[in-house]
């Protein structure tokens, strides 16, 4: 083994629960093991990120990983960890969620096979799709007690006195279809460990029973703690809603800003779980931020490792500068630069005004622009006087009472940034 995956998975804060004979097993051999995906988007956001890395973890621990995407199961809904139950999805939505997941996968994990433990994805809905309901009582159902099944916390949570909601008997069955693809995994792919959030134990382990009970067979389990904050809010959340991993949903600026925004506590274990920085690495970079905490050092790490993995070198340096532009650190070419995603990232809450294309090409005094055209400031005299001061940007570049502007100035081709001192700013849009 290249090197001990539990182990690497233990001082990351990584590690929650592990089956009795799980760091042998690997230690032994290299092992297959897999982790399921819920296809409820056509993309997967960070929330899914702490199961990508301990797939990434695990291949370069010299495993196998296996990416079980759920067609069949985001048919029914997983119960553990939700008050209620939740949308069934449609075989067409599911194949193209099914697509989109596999396509953000494909950017962490290694399905080349060209290497020697190269993953695979496969699909649940491939072997459940033509499975009777009869043959499933009759071959897998009768190996699993209920009175095993009701001992569940994903289950006792739910048919407790005190809820309301109660549970279907398709949530009830969750738990065993989960077990089936573990049995079918370990009978047709020689799988021998499933990995999952730490909400998941309770299903993992029906797996290993089932498997133990039907196919006579030794499976493991293993799982990660759910990441929180210290603040008690959803971790991978904002006001503006979740934070993808597709640049379409959430813009690399965006996503960097997230990591950034960290506080010290939360940044500490972010270091440690989202980034391969090795123990020596992580270990000087706390002791760093410690002894200069107003320097965030370790939000600024955090942010670049993520980024970086997720989105690309270029995109990180693309997010760097954007992040400067609103704190004076930047120049017009730098503006210029951004797309409109971006540009309307950066600038998400300044004041605008609209104004028609034709206007502007026919060249507006900054006088007007500055007033009458967008209201920014309350008359011409302030805009004069503010022009005197030299206090007044255009795209970042001071400018002077005799300046006129047109399309020449325009930011993707939709906007010009005008500026008022260091901080206060305001948006000309054309349409």
């Amino acid at each position: 083994m290249k090197k001990n995956f539990v182990e690497e998975l233990r001082w990351r804060g990584l590690l929650h629960n592990i089956m009795p004979g799980t760091e042998e097993q690997l230690l032994k051999e290299s092992t297959a093991a897999y982790i399921g995906f819920d296809p409820t988007a056509d993309s997967l956001h960070i929330g899914s990120l702490v199961q990508i890395i301990l797939l990434m973890h695990l291949q370069r621990s010299g495993h196998r990983p296996i990416a079980l995407v759920g067609g069949a199961t985001g048919m029914i809904g997983d119960p553990s960890g939700k008050s209620n139950e939740r949308n069934l999805l449609d075989e067409e939505t599911l194949s193209k969620n099914i697509k989109g997941v596999k396509h953000t996968l494909e950017r962490f994990i290694d399905f080349s096979g060209e290497v020697e433990n190269a993953a695979e994805m496969v699909n649940n809905y491939d072997w459940m799709k033509d499975l009777s309901f009869l043959e499933f009582a009759r071959d897998i159902g009768k190996h699993i007690t209920v009175n095993y099944m009701m001992a569940k916390d994903s289950v006792k949570n739910r048919i407790n006195a005190e809820s309301k909601e109660g549970m279907s008997f398709t949530e009830f069955t969750y738990q065993l279809v989960q077990g089936y693809d573990f049995l079918h995994l370990f009978s047709n792919h020689n799988c021998l460990l499933q990995i999952g959030g730490s909400d998941q134990w309770g299903n993992i382990t029906t797996g290993t029973e089932l498997i133990r009970r039907k196919a006579q067979g030794k499976a493991y389990a293993l799982t990660s703690p759910l990441v929180t904050k210290a603040d008690g809010t959803k971790f991978g959340k904002t006001e503006g809603g979740n934070i993808w991993l597709d640049t379409k949903r959430t813009s690399p600026y965006k996503f960097y800003q997230y990591w950034l925004n960290a506080s010290d506590i939360d940044a500490e274990n972010y270091i440690k779980i989202f980034t391969f920085l090795d123990k020596e690495t992580v270990e000087k970079l706390i002791e760093e931020h410690k002894e200069a905490p107003h320097l965030r050092l370790l939000q600024k790490k955090v942010g670049e490792e993520v980024t970086t993995m997720c989105h690309g070198e270029e995109a990180y340096e693309n997010a760097v500068k954007a992040s400067q532009i609103l704190f004076g650190r930047s120049t017009a070419d730098d503006l210029k630069t951004l797309d409109e995603q971006t540009f309307l990232d950066v600038f998400e809450g300044v004041p605008q005004a609209e104004i028609e294309k034709s206007v502007l090409d026919s060249g507006i005094d900054i006088v007007d622009a500055l007033n009458e055209k967008s209201g920014f400031l309350k008359s011409n005299g302030e805009a004069r006087r503010a022009l005197k001061e030299n206090s007044i940007s255009v795209n970042k570049e001071k400018v002077k009472d005799d300046f006129a502007l047109g399309s020449k100035d325009l930011i993707a081709d939709k906007f010009v940034l005008l500026q008022r001192g260091k901080r206060n700013y305001f948006l000309l849009k054309v349409v």
